[in-house]
């Protein structure tokens, strides 16, 4: 199971630490943030301790009109063993009920400026993130004029030099060889290299060249949206590859559908040009505009045209 400590929390989301500083190596292990309000009625049957615990002004507000007695007996049964923090937004006081269980539990508690709403949204935003599952892809991630493009296929094949061709082309290399991938929300995957390997590109006889370096800054991302998978294949004599565009072939990664193109590898074949062009389709298409579709469309209405029978009259005046 990943996990996130509460320290790299409020480094992340702008909170800062009210009380159990030396507590904060404490694990987060959902993105679910929690609002105890019917715990503060004293109902614990579903309570999800796992959870972040945030606390707003509705909160603390009703914490306010509870015996001194029974509001300690409610914090104290929210400190549970799993119970990662408390946050406490809009720069309200905790509540000294909260702060002895806090302590007595080891339970840091943080605090914010901003409002609930933002500070449940930065924080979910960040977990999300760090939390959603991944998947390690071969292959190598490049963003060609702003399109995510993840080239796919066997080893040497050419992958990395076509990508090293695509970043002498002024576009940008995020990952060579290991892609980790991982689900940002329904419909968008965004991929990343592992951390030693981030800005290093592989080319055979050469050796591992660090792109960043030789390219400048311009020629990396740390990440980016997967758009496209290209994957090249070896070209054979007598398989059928698409040549008019009219292949609806996906690849699933999750719960994502992503286009793929099998682009075949023979001698002579530039693949930087074709994949710049398959960039440049593809945001075409996004765009509402289909050569295809549009090269079909006029093809079927001359068909139409020709197989019409004529009148007399159009007959005449075609002599």
């Amino acid at each position: 199971m990943r996990s996130v400590s509460v320290k790299e929390l409020v480094d992340n989301t702008h909170l800062s630490v009210f009380s159990g500083a030396d507590d904060l190596d404490r694990p987060i292990t959902t993105s679910d943030i929690s609002r105890p309000g019917l715990e503060l009625t004293g109902y614990f049957a579903y309570y999800p301790s796992e959870r972040i615990q945030l606390l707003g002004i509705t909160e603390t507000s009703f914490a306010k009109h509870l015996e001194e007695a029974e509001l300690q007996e409610y914090m104290t049964k929210m400190c549970q063993p799993d119970t990662p923090a408390f946050v406490v937004s809009t720069d309200i006081e905790p509540p000294i009920e909260l702060v002895k269980a806090a302590k007595a539990a080891h339970i840091p508690i943080l605090e914010s400026k901003l409002n609930t709403s933002r500070v449940l949204s930065n924080m979910t935003d960040y977990l999300e993130e760090k939390l959603a599952p991944r998947q390690s892809i071969h292959g190598v991630l490049v963003e060609v004029y702003g399109v995510g493009v993840l080239i796919t296929g066997d080893s040497g094949i050419g992958k990395s030099e076509t990508a090293l061709e695509l970043v002498k082309r002024g576009h940008r290399l995020i990952a060579d060889d290991r892609v980790e991938v991982h689900q940002q929300d329904e419909q968008e995957l965004i991929g990343q290299a592992p951390q030693i390997l981030s800005h290093l590109l592989e080319i055979r006889g050469i050796g591992i060249i660090d792109v960043m370096t030789l390219f400048g800054t311009g020629a990396v991302r740390s990440e980016t949206r997967i758009d496209l998978i290209i994957h090249l294949d070896v070209w054979e004599k007598g398989k059928k590859y698409d040549r008019l565009g009219t292949g609806n072939a996906h690849q699933q990664i999750f719960d994502v559908e992503v286009k793929q193109l099998d682009i075949p590898v023979k001698p002579g074949r530039n693949l930087a040009i074709i994949i710049e062009t398959a960039a440049m389709n593809f945001r075409a298409n996004s765009m509402g505009y289909n050569a295809t579709k549009m090269f079909d469309d006029e093809l079927n209405g001359l068909i139409k045209d020709h197989s019409q029978p004529q009148s007399p009259q159009q007959h005449d005046e075609g002599q």
